[in-house]
């Protein structure tokens, strides 16, 4: 018999799933048997496919932050195989602004990447779930910095304020047919890292400050996803999951000499 994380025959839809960590988070759905579409503004210049290379991903181009665009990834997924059962909202990001300076149009394209567009994607997968044979389940990537100070990045940490809230917000609302979570995420090594956590020495000396003892690894976030995904986390939804190795330690410590 199969196992819960057995996921073949299920329509997964994860945006911004070509590059970072939406790429990994693809490739482990797929390796689980899920039928995965990707999308992003532009297309990669390599599919992303299976660990053991047999099976590609589709692909939709597409910006997030448009509803029509957002609508048409749904139909291509539904397309695909009929049905719709998990939405991985991963599309976000932000380049460090001072917040006294960001324009009102940049924080209207970030909050409109990380709280809308997610908005968008729900509610556009809401009568697919709502209605078919077994319902579905949402999972939001969310970040620490919704939960803590977050500065130089006022518009991103408000976002993922609100995406958590929204989190809890819709699974009341839509539960029990669709299960909504997201993953709070800490500091994982990307592409990006050098940008946020400095060189290779600062990024260990940061790593050295949470009880897991290292940065997170993209597996780290992906793996929680297909878990949440899965029969195993049936009872599980509303609810904000902390992927971050711990959490940073209280900063006073350092500033004490403790």
């Amino acid at each position: 018999m199969a196992g819960p994380l057995d996921l073949t025959g299920r329509s997964v839809v994860v945006t911004g799933g070509s590059r970072g960590l939406g790429r990994v988070i693809a490739t482990t759905f797929m390796d689980a048997g899920a039928d995965v579409l990707t999308c992003a503004r532009s297309e990669p210049d390599t599919l992303v496919t299976s660990t053991d290379g047999t099976r590609e991903a589709a692909f939709v181009t597409a910006d997030v932050r448009d509803p029509d665009q957002v609508a048409a990834v749904v139909a291509a997924a539904v397309g695909r195989s009929g049905r719709l059962d998990v939405l991985v909202n991963n599309a976000g990001g932000a380049p460090p602004a001072e917040s006294a300076k960001a324009s009102s149009g940049f924080n209207e394209k970030i909050v409109a990447l990380n709280l809308m567009a997610p908005m968008n994607f729900c509610q556009a997968v809401h009568p697919i779930m709502s209605t078919q044979d077994g319902g579905g389940v949402i999972v939001n990537i969310s970040s620490v910095s919704g939960t803590r100070a977050n500065p130089q990045g006022m518009a991103y940490g408000a976002a993922k304020a609100g995406l958590e809230n929204m989190t809890r917000t819709l699974a009341h609302e839509w539960g029990p047919a669709i299960r909504v979570v997201a993953l709070t995420v800490g500091m994982i090594v990307t592409d990006e890292a050098a940008a946020f956590y400095g060189d290779v020495d600062s990024q260990a000396a940061v790593a050295a400050n949470l009880p897991a003892g290292r940065l997170g690894q993209p597996a780290d976030v992906a793996d929680m996803c297909l878990a949440l995904a899965s029969p195993l986390a049936r009872w599980v939804t509303g609810t904000c999951l902390e992927v971050h190795g711990g959490g940073e330690g209280p900063a006073y410590l350092g500033v004490a000499g403790v």
